[in-house]
């Protein structure tokens, strides 16, 4: 994923502009701060609206994909082409919903736990002894445990085989589980997409909920490397992580694209740090390409966060991992973080709750 090069002509778009007679012209495009504000929270609304709607579609496909309960449940290898089909579904609202984490997190904080969280965010205020129904632990991941409940790696199953109010993870076994994986476990995730969908609509959305979303989608993405040392990390089941993390950058680039025009107006400084941001997404897009595959690289033997010795930085999630620390520092001059930050100052958007 490359910055598109309309980004990129934006700063000569934007100097074509400034060269125009000022108030009075015929010819005149410039707009207010005002105006600027409005259509950027526009275009970012309409680009949530519209991975919500897909969202919303996939959680409902993946619903009707699961198979009709029968006596002894179902599994990858009984039902692989359902399963098969409610894993591309599952994967189609992973991307869709990855694309506005930030700004679901800001304006829907509830509804993002219910379908976001991870198992054991949920299970660390209660247990869940039933893994199908559509109460405790629920949302996309909760799926995603069952519909890769044969092909959870290691590191992950020994992270959670420790915590406490810990369950195995299974195919439904039985007609009553898999009634209740169809009728309850999917069904509230579809209905919590829908709420989102139905709701938004109608949401007032500002700029500084709009822009803070995606800076802090960016500042996390060090979360997301940080955890697969301890089997925690996000798509852990999927091994999808990696994914996920494209998905953000491709957001943070289509968000900023969105206030860009506004961002130029604001002469030689603008221009800096309209720059500064540009060459950020593409650092990070550039090392996310770069990887094959939608997981993130097999961690260095011996790894260790703290003190990562040459060798292991030196590796493919050495690399991954240094670059995505750095970017995601927003104490850091020159980081991707930092930049962004330095952008919503310059259109004085408040970034931080």
């Amino acid at each position: 994923m490359h910055i598109p090069a309309r980004l990129r002509s934006g700063l000569a778009i934007a100097a074509a502009a400034l060269s125009l007679p000022a108030c009075g012209s015929d010819n005149e495009t410039l707009l207010t701060d005002a105006e600027y504000e409005q259509q950027a929270v526009s275009d970012v609304k309409t680009f949530i609206q519209g991975n919500i709607d897909q969202f919303a579609a996939a959680t409902a496909a993946l619903q009707a994909a699961a198979p009709a309960p029968d006596a002894d449940g179902w599994s990858a290898t009984s039902d692989k082409e359902a399963v098969d089909a409610m894993k591309a579904e599952w994967k189609k609202a992973r991307q869709a919903y990855e694309s506005i984490e930030g700004a679901i997190a800001v304006v829907f904080p509830d509804l993002d736990y219910s379908t976001d969280a991870r198992y054991d965010a949920f299970i660390e205020v209660e247990a869940d002894d039933d893994l199908f129904d559509g109460e405790g632990v629920t949302g996309v991941h909760a799926i995603e445990r069952i519909l890769w409940a044969d092909a959870i790696p290691e590191p992950v199953l020994a992270f959670e085989s420790e915590l406490d109010n810990y369950s195995e993870a299974a195919f439904p076994a039985t007609e009553a589980e898999a009634a209740s994986f169809k009728d309850e476990l999917c069904a509230r995730l579809a209905a919590d997409a829908a709420k989102m969908q139905s709701d938004f609509r109608s949401l007032a959305l500002d700029a500084p909920s709009a822009y803070r979303g995606v800076i802090a989608s960016i500042a996390e993405q060090v979360e997301k490397t940080s955890k697969a040392a301890t089997g925690e990390e996000e798509s852990r089941y999927a091994q999808y992580t990696l994914a996920d993390m494209r998905a953000n950058v491709a957001a943070g680039v289509a968000t900023y694209e969105a206030f860009q025009p506004w961002i130029l107006t604001k002469g030689a400084e603008g221009a800096e740090v309209d720059k500064a941001v540009l060459d950020g997404f593409e650092r990070l897009s550039s090392a996310y390409d770069a990887i094959e595959g939608d997981a993130l690289p097999p961690l260095p033997e011996g790894w260790s966060e703290a003190e990562p010795t040459d060798e292991q930085l030196a590796t493919p999630f050495g690399r991954l991992f240094s670059l995505v620390e750095h970017e995601s520092d927003d104490a850091t001059p020159g980081t991707l973080a930092s930049d962004m930050t330095r952008s919503a100052d310059l259109l004085r958007l408040k970034t931080l709750p």
